[in-house]
């Protein structure tokens, strides 16, 4: 393969519609980078953007994509088009809020009342 095939151009699609990129990439990016890469370069000016690599999705031909494949491996060959930019969607997922914990025997968690007549 020559040098101009190993790497593929990719744009970043997130939940507004609006783009990161696009970037050139090498094939043997892996997805966790390009992640990295999302945090980054995610706009100052949007809320709720991710924190971690855990917060990001990134789905490609409709398919998630797993942090230890590579962008090569993640190539669809009937959506690539040699030259063409690849579109990536973004999708971030906040980790969830800690609930409180509750005790399970906490008589003040009781709901339950007796009457005796």
């Amino acid at each position: 393969m020559s040098g101009v095939q190993d790497q593929l151009e990719i744009k970043f699609r997130l939940s507004d519609g609006s783009d990161i990129g696009p970037k050139s990439f090498p094939a043997a990016a892996s997805v966790t980078y390009l992640k990295e890469i999302i945090i980054s370069q995610w706009p100052k000016e949007k809320e709720n953007g991710p924190r971690t690599v855990k917060d990001v999705k990134l789905i490609s031909a409709g398919r998630i994509l797993e942090n230890n494949r590579t962008v090569g491996e993640c190539r669809s060959p009937l959506c690539d088009i040699p030259g063409g930019v690849t579109t990536m969607h973004v999708v971030v997922q906040p980790p969830p809020l800690e609930k409180e914990k509750k005790v399970i025997n906490d008589p003040k968690q009781n709901k339950c009342v007796c009457v005796i007549l």
